[in-house]
């Protein structure tokens, strides 16, 4: 074993630590920017940091500390969205189509998407409005969460979400379309009717 690896495993905590100093800042802005949640962020860093060194013996200097931590951090997300997904899913009268379209499959009056005002083509630069976002995002079932996520902060395809969450594309594309209106509707409910 040469010197470096050697000097890396007889004090893996000290190193640790030090990796805590120097990573944990953009690893909380990392997490908090795929999972829109303060402090489910600063768990999943935490929790990355102890798997780190639990498996530091594992760490082989073939990439840099940082790549090596976040690897590790992006698996932790994965995890956590999947985990997410197979939660239940709430009462289909609080979250599902019933509370937008009538037994006839009719728009209720008061819940039909509204035109939102040219002028907030920027929402996602206002601090107010993300903050109405990341609320209304927490808001939906776990599994429409995680398949919004996935596909909107995460960027995967379709294909790819559906490999990783088990489930088949008509259901991931009635799980995006149910919590895009939820999300709409909440939005309008919480921003543009202020």
């Amino acid at each position: 074993m040469n010197a470096a690896k050697e000097a890396l495993k007889g004090d893996s905590n000290t190193i640790i630590q030090e990796w805590v100093q120097l990573y944990a800042e953009s690893m909380f802005a990392w997490a908090h920017y795929k999972t829109a949640d303060k402090a489910l962020a600063e768990d999943l860093v935490q929790d990355s940091f102890l798997a780190a060194l639990q498996s530091f013996d594992k760490f082989k200097q073939e990439s840099s500390p940082k790549t090596w931590l976040f690897s590790i951090l992006n698996h932790k997300i994965i995890d956590h969205f999947r985990k997410e997904f197979r939660n239940p899913v709430q009462n289909e009268a609080e979250s599902g189509l019933s509370f937008f379209f009538n037994s006839d499959g009719e728009w209720y009056k008061d819940r039909r998407p509204q035109e939102w005002p040219a002028a907030d083509t920027q929402l996602l630069d206002n601090p107010d409005f993300r903050k109405i976002l990341e609320h209304c995002m927490h808001l939906l079932p776990g599994s429409w969460l995680a398949a919004v996520s996935l596909k909107y902060l995460e960027q995967k395809d379709g294909k790819e979400i559906c490999k990783d969450l088990q489930i088949t594309p008509s259901n991931f594309w009635q799980i995006l379309h149910r919590a895009k209106l939820q999300l709409r509707a909440c939005l309008e409910n919480n921003w543009f009717k202020k």
